[in-house]
């Protein structure tokens, strides 16, 4: 359940425990969208595509489809999880040069939902919201037909 704040959709500065969680390419080369406001801003190092770099967080999205994202996503969330000392702030990751839609890469942030200090996007958590309900609501319907063969 996601029960605190949406990532703000502008972020130009950040607390001190505050990490920008934006999307880059595996070459670090952090010259446009977010992860030139993450190195401008926030201390990403040009070079380093991946992992925490000052109050930034880098999450791959350049070199393939979405399943080549997931697993950096979830090295992030475990990341998070290990360090409660810092709120993640992610950024719509994916979504603006890589060419992704948020219905796209949503999904892959679903575990994100329980670890209380990632903030997500609100266009994220609402079609995580949106898948979930519906695998419900196809799951009762399954248990009603599967219960009337009983």
């Amino acid at each position: 359940m996601y029960n605190r704040p949406f990532t703000p959709v502008w972020i130009t500065e950040l607390k001190p425990n505050e990490v920008f969680v934006f999307g880059s390419n595996l070459a670090g080369a952090h010259g446009g969208g977010a992860a030139r406001v993450a190195m401008n801003r926030f201390g990403a190092i040009w070079g380093q595509g991946v992992g925490l770099q000052g109050q930034s967080y880098a999450i791959p999205t350049m070199q393939g489809g979405v399943e080549t994202i997931k697993p950096y996503v979830d090295e992030f969330i475990a990341f998070a999880g290990a360090h409660p000392e810092y709120t993640f702030l992610v950024t719509p990751i994916g979504c603006g040069i890589a060419g992704f839609t948020p219905q796209d890469i949503a999904p892959l942030f679903a575990h994100a939902m329980d670890v209380a200090n990632i903030l997500l996007p609100e266009d994220f958590v609402h079609i995580i919201d949106a898948e979930y309900e519906h695998f419900m609501d196809s799951f009762d319907h399954d248990s009603d037909r599967s219960s009337n063969n009983w």
